[in-house]
C-alpha cells in the first residue's frame, strides 16, 4: 500500500501515464530520489519514518521529508511509544502533532529518560498537568534540553529571586523560555555587575520575563545609566521596563508629546525617574491628563513633574473626581495654595475622604461629596 500511494502521489502516476510526472513539491528533487520511493520498501528506515509521520499526523510529503531527517525506525513501536506517553500525560492529539511537527527528534526518544524526569520535576514544584501541556505545547523545545545541565540550573536561577517555589512556578509557567534561553543567566549576570538590584530582578521576571530571554539588555542598561538613572535605585527595574517595552519612535513620540505641553526634555527625564511608567502610558492618555489640568483646571504643567504617577490613574475614575474637590477648596481659600497639588492624588480613598471632604462643615462636605461623586 506504502509503495502504491508513494508511487501515485508522489509521482503522479496513474493508469494513463507514460512517464512519471513529479509532484509539484518534488520538483526541486532530483528523479532518482523521488523514483526510490516507488522502488524501495517500506522497511528502508528512513522511508517508514516519512509514512509512519504521514500516515499518523497528516503531514505533507514536504513536511514529512522535512520532520524525518535523521529518524531511523523499521517498526512503529517506538514511535507509537511516545504518541501513547504524551496522551497518558494529557496531550490533545492537536498537541501532539504541533510538538511533533517542531520536535520531531521525539519519535525516536525514550521518553522515560529523555521527557519523563522534566514533567516529574515540575510535578514536584506544584505544576499541574494542564500547566505542563500548555507550557510543553507552546514550547517544544523544554523537551530537548538537558534536565541536569539546564532545567534544574535554569529553575534555580529564577528562584533565587522569589526565595518562593510558587512565585517562581508561575513565572515560569507564564514564561517556559526561561528554562531553555541561553541568554537568561548572561542577563541576569549583566545586570547584577552592573549594580542592579535584586528586588529590581525580581520585578522584571514578574512583569516581563521574555526581556531576559532576548539580547539587547545590555545596551538598554548603558542607555538608562547614560540618562543619569541609578541602576542599585528601586525605579531601575520600571525604567528598565519601561524602555524595552517600546521602540524608539515609540518613545520618541512620547517625549514630542510632553514637549508640546512645554516639559523640557531634563524635565521629561526628571519625571521618568520618578515615575518610569509615565513612559508606557499612551501620548492620547497624556494629552489628555495634560488638556484636563492646564485647560480646564488652569493649573501649571510643570506641578506634573513632583507626581507624574498621576498619568498612571484613570482620568475618569481618579483625577477628575479629586481635581474638582481640589479646584473647589482653593477657589474657597479652604486649602493652602503652598500646599501640594498633586499629594491629594495618592492617597488611599478613605483618607483622601477624611481630609478633604468630610473634614468640612455638613453644608461644605455635602458640596464636596456631590462634586466627588460627579
Amino acid at each position: 500500500m506504502f509503495k502504491a500511494f508513494l508511487c501515485h502521489n508522489v509521482l503522479g502516476v496513474t493508469s494513463r501515464s507514460t512517464a512519471p510526472r513529479l509532484d509539484p513539491l518534488l520538483r526541486h528533487l532530483p528523479l532518482s530520489f523521488s523514483l526510490t520511493f516507488c522502488t524501495t520498501t517500506t522497511s528502508d528506515p528512513h522511508l517508514f519514518a516519512v509514512s509512519y509521520i504521514i500516515n499518523n499526523f497528516g503531514f505533507s510529503l514536504e513536511s514529512a521529508l522535512k520532520a524525518s531527517k535523521g529518524l531511523r525506525f523499521k517498526t512503529s513501536e517506538k514511535p507509537d511509544s511516545v504518541v501513547t506517553f504524551l496522551r497518558n500525560h494529557g496531550f490533545p492529539d492537536s498537541d501532539i502533532r504541533t510538538i511533533i511537527r517542531r520536535e520531531p527528534w521525539l519519535l525516536s526518544c525514550d521518553t522515560n529518560k529523555r521527557v519523563l524526569p522534566k514533567f516529574q520535576f515540575l510535578l514536584s514544584k506544584g505544576a499541574s498537568t494542564s500547566d505542563i501541556v500548555r507550557m510543553v505545547a507552546t514550547n517544544p523545545r523544554l523537551l530537548k534540553l538537558s534536565f541536569e545541565n539546564r532545567m534544574i540550573p535554569a529553575y534555580k536561577l529564577v528562584n533565587k529571586f522569589f526565595h518562593s517555589e510558587d512565585k517562581a512556578l508561575a513565572c515560569i509557567i507564564y514564561c517556559p523560555s526561561l528554562l531553555y534561553s541561553k541568554f537568561v543567566a548572561l542577563n541576569v549576570k549583566l545586570l547584577v555587575d552592573n549594580g542592579v538590584a535584586s528586588s529590581n530582578i525580581s520585578r522584571i521576571l514578574r512583569v516581563m520575563p521574555y526581556g531576559l530571554c532576548s539580547t539587547g539588555l545590555g545596551k538598554t542598561v548603558q542607555e538608562l545609566k547614560g540618562l543619569g538613572l541609578d541602576p542599585s535605585k528601586s525605579y531601575f527595574g520600571d525604567a528598565l521596563l519601561a524602555k524595552r517595552d517600546q521602540n524608539k519612535s515609540k518613545w520618541d513620540e512620547k517625549f514630542d508629546t510632553f514637549k508640546r505641553w512645554g516639559w523640557s526634555e531634563e524635565t521629561i527625564l526628571e519625571a521618568f525617574r520618578k515615575q518610569p511608567q509615565c513612559m508606557l502610558r499612551s501620548s492620547d492618555k497624556i494629552n489628555r491628563v495634560m488638556q484636563f489640568w492646564v485647560n480646564q483646571l488652569g493649573w501649571d504643567s510643570s506641578y506634573l513633574v513632583k507626581g507624574p504617577g498621576i498619568f498612571l490613574y484613570s482620568l475618569e475614575k481618579r483625577v477628575i473626581p479629586r481635581a474638582k474637590v481640589v479646584h473647589y477648596l482653593l477657589s474657597k481659600g479652604l486649602k493652602s495654595e503652598s500646599a501640594s497639588l498633586v499629594s491629594p492624588f495618592f492617597l488611599p480613598e478613605k483618607l483622601f475622604l477624611q481630609r478633604f471632604v468630610n473634614c468640612f462643615g455638613e453644608e461644605e462636605t455635602c458640596k464636596l461629596m456631590k462634586l466627588y461623586k460627579g
